[in-house]
């Protein structure tokens, strides 16, 4: 097989990050529309990722984060967003790269994308540990359990 010199791994992956980002540019401007809310879960030792010490104690490797009723501040850029987020009552401001980015779910209409952080333009090779995910999460909704099971754009797709 031919080497591909073009890194199409890369760009599918970008573009793909592109969709997040205008997604959430979007409900940066106008609020989340009807029933959509988002589950984002990331690499919370990507660089760029700034979240507290607290926050990172508790979630050494890996969070998710919902959007949902309760988020303040949401702001985007080219490179990521940030946002205002409340962890058991008390307030914080997460910074997410978008190369940190892992996985992107609106169950209220089953569309999910799943990245490779590893694979990102500009990121250092952070180490996949699937095993060792954590959750954390502000104003989940009740009976979701984000992170228990990985979303596939093939799950998506229409079957002929």
């Amino acid at each position: 097989m031919a080497e591909d010199h073009m890194r199409y791994d890369i760009l599918a992956q970008e573009a793909l990050r592109g969709v997040v980002r205008k997604v959430l540019a979007e409900v940066a401007k106008t609020g989340l529309p009807g029933e959509h809310h988002f589950f984002i879960s990331f690499v919370t030792r990507a660089p760029g990722v700034r979240l507290s010490e607290k926050l990172l104690g508790q979630y050494d490797k890996e969070m998710t984060i919902v959007i949902q009723n309760q988020y303040w501040d949401l702001k985007v850029n080219e490179t990521g967003f940030e946002i205002g987020l409340s962890f058991d009552g008390v307030p914080e401001t997460l910074v997410i790269p978008f190369s940190a980015v892992k996985g992107f779910f609106d169950p209220s209409v089953q569309f999910g994308l799943q990245f490779d952080p590893q694979i990102a333009p500009g990121a250092e090779a952070q180490e996949a540990e699937d095993d060792a995910a954590v959750e954390g999460t502000a104003d989940l909704p009740d009976g979701t359990e984000p992170g228990k099971k990985v979303v596939s754009l093939d799950a998506f797709r229409k079957k002929p």
